[in-house]
């Protein structure tokens, strides 16, 4: 008798199926958890702060949501830059030339004090149009955001 080959007997069945059935039964949870409400602030904070892309832009209020030593990493290969004022200074010269500007943001969700959003950012410059697919994830500490880092695809 070949005792590596296992036989499914009347009993192990039973067993199986009965516990699937049970689990089948039990409630679902389908889709994400209830945000607690720090969750719902921060998110609030940075779909804010992305809904600010418009123009005119308002620098200062854009400014106001970043923490006074906000990093933020603007894609993979470029340097990070440090600080409000230099964050705001190094976009202000980004958008400059715009004519139109745009944070779509696609779907967000928040976990503690990270919140993710997938979006579309666009900007009409007088060259060409810009549409640039990006995930952005942002660190949020007592209602500013103290990290920003934008992958781009």
């Amino acid at each position: 008798m070949d005792i590596s080959r296992r036989y499914v007997t009347r009993r192990t069945f039973l067993t199986a199926t009965g516990a699937g059935a049970v689990a089948a039964a039990l409630p679902r949870r389908l889709g994400a958890a209830e945000l607690t409400p720090a969750e719902q602030a921060n998110l609030e904070v940075v779909n804010d702060f992305c809904a600010g892309w418009t123009l005119p832009i308002d620098w200062d209020k854009l400014g106001a949501a970043l923490a006074a030593d906000c990093k933020f990493r603007p894609t993979q290969t470029m340097p990070v830059v440090e600080g409000r004022d230099a964050i705001i200074a190094m976009l202000r010269d980004f958008a400059r030339e715009a004519t139109a500007a745009e944070f779509e943001v696609v779907d967000s969700w928040a976990r503690g004090p990270i919140v993710v959003n997938d979006r579309v950012d666009r900007f009409a410059l007088p060259s060409n149009n810009v549409e640039v697919p990006v995930v952005g994830v942002f660190h949020v500490v007592d209602g500013k955001i103290a990290e920003w880092s934008d992958f781009t695809f």
